[in-house]
Parts: C-alpha cells; structure tokens; sequence
C-alpha cells in the first residue's frame, strides 16, 4: 500500500526552502544553523539624556557649595564695615583695604634693603622657618613615638614628661632658645621644633597602640625582626594617625611663627605685621591678617588631602 503525506509548499527564498532544497539525511550546513537560530536585531538603545531631576539636583549641589561659604564672606564685610563706621574710621573699611591690598599684590616681592621688603618675601621667609622646624620635629617626633607606642617600659617612662611640657605655651621656649642658639632665627625655629613635636609624637604613639594584637601576634610566631614590624605591620597601621599629627603639628606650627617673629624681629609675616603696627598702617596689618589666614588654609588643605590619599575613611578640616 502506497500512504502519501502531503505538506504546504514554503515560500521562496524562506528557511523552510532552504532546508527542502537539502538532501534527506544531509547535516543542515552551518550557513542553516546560522540562519534558523538568529534572532531578530535589537533597535539600537537610546542615547542617555538628563532628565530634570538630574538638572535639578546638579543645581542644588552647585548652590550648596558655593552659597554658604558666600553669606560668611559676605557678613564677615556686613561686620567689618559696620566696626569701622562706628570707630570713625580708624579701622579701615574692605574697600579702602581693598584698594590698598591691589598696591601691595602688585609687586609683592620688591627689596629695598633689609627692613623694607615686600609681602611675599616675608611669607617665603617664615615659610622656609616653619619647614625646617617643622622638618626637624617630624624627624625626631615620629620614630619617638613608634618606640614609645611600641614599648611600654618607654611608655610609662615618658608620658609623665610629655604631660608635664606639652601644654607649655610654645612662647615660654623662645628666650631658651635665644639663650642657647645666641641668634633670633635659630630661635624661633627652635620655637617651631618644640611646639611642632608633641601632636606627632602622641599621635603617633597612640596609632601604634591601636595595632590589634593579632597582628604582633602573628609578627611574634613568624619571629619577625623590630625591624620586619615596624615597616610591615606597624607602618601601614599607625600612617592615618600619623597624619593626624602631622596636620596639627603644621597648624600650630603656623600660629606660632607669627608671634615669635613679632619678638624676634627680621624677616617674617610677623614681623611685618609688628613693623606696620609701628608704622601705624592698620590697612597692612588687616591685609596681613587675611593672607596668614588663607596661608594656613592652603597648608590645611594639602594635608587634608595628604591624609585622604592615605586612609580608608575621608578626613575632613
């Protein structure tokens, strides 16, 4: 008995022809197999555009950060100008300070002799003392307060010293130093070294402290060297809080500088503010007062970001 199956005849040009025209029990060819499973093409994705909320909240930051710190300046001039209205002039208002402020920028670093030089050769000078004292302190400060954190014989030993001369007023040392180093420059940079070590060295001292005990642990069943945990274990531990006292250090450092070189005399930011006090130029001191201030930000802020690039947590003025 002869059965027929009959099938609709497919489309011209379509998959189903293209595997009729196929011998029987030929492998479909990979041009086939390509054809049968692709899948049909995607519309392209459409391009990202901003919404309004996104608008919205790009503006609400932008006023954020630029609007607050803009009413401080702004009442800080409201305040300045109403002072010098109510003392009939014998402190300047912002403009005339202004104005005067223009002239002295204009050529900051002139020299016409030793007593007569301009703002920015004063600011270099007392820069240059505050690094050095500064540079000093951390060389002793920081491997002092490894050794005092680390042992606690030394811990005990030393703490009754750093309680007793840490608050000291840093002025106290200015006539020792003069005393010892017989030259006002040296003394004022002894000034700096000895106001500069103590936040670095209980800072310090304090992050070593911290180290779980895990870790000396470990250091002490793989019969690590002082040395081998001091770089491997203590270093990377103890550096966020090293920073910190770093960054207090240079702040106070900053103040200090400014009153000594008002006692000391040379050249110096204050020693120019002590100079134009008896010159009677109020302008100048006023001037010198917002560039030591914005000084210390500058300084503030390369350290703020030296700490961020160092710790796992953002640290902030």
């Amino acid at each position: 008995m002869v059965s027929a199956v009959f099938h609709a005849a497919p489309e011209p040009g379509s998959a189903a022809a293209h595997h009729a025209a196929a011998p029987a029990g030929a492998a479909p060819t990979a041009s086939t197999t390509m054809t049968t499973n692709a899948s049909p093409p995607r519309a392209p994705a459409p391009a990202a555009t901003s919404t309004p909320r996104d608008t919205s909240a790009a503006l609400r930051g932008f006023w954020l950060a630029v609007l607050p710190p803009a009413c401080g300046i702004g009442l800080l001039l409201v305040v300045w100008a109403i002072v010098s209205s109510t003392t009939g002039g014998s402190i300047p208002n912002p403009a005339d300070t202004w104005k005067q402020a223009v002239e002295i920028f204009s050529n900051p670093f002139y020299r016409n002799g030793p007593n007569d030089q301009g703002v920015g050769w004063n600011v270099l000078a007392s820069l240059e003392r505050v690094a050095v004292g500064f540079g000093l302190a951390a060389v002793v400060g920081i491997p002092a307060g490894f050794v005092i954190g680390r042992f606690t014989f030394l811990s005990r030993m030393f703490n009754p010293l750093i309680s007793l001369l840490r608050p000291v007023s840093p002025l106290a040392w200015l006539p020792i130093g003069l005393l010892v180093f017989k030259g006002a420059n040296p003394a004022a940079i002894w000034t700096i070294f000895i106001c500069s070590i103590w936040p670095m060295i209980i800072n310090t001292a304090v992050g070593v402290q911290r180290v779980p005990q895990d870790y000396m642990n470990v250091a002490r069943v793989l019969n690590l060297s002082e040395w081998k945990i001091a770089t491997t274990i203590l270093f990377p531990s103890v550096l966020p809080y090293m920073l910190t006292g770093v960054r207090l250090a240079v702040g106070t450092a900053w103040l200090v500088i400014v009153a000594a070189e008002m006692l000391t005399g040379g050249v110096g930011i204050g020693f120019w503010v002590w100079d134009e006090w008896n010159n009677l130029n109020v302008k100048n001191i006023l001037i010198a007062i917002f560039v030591i201030g914005i000084v210390g930000l500058l300084l503030e802020y390369a350290l703020v970001k030296l700490a961020t690039a160092f710790s796992f947590e953002e640290v902030k003025a």
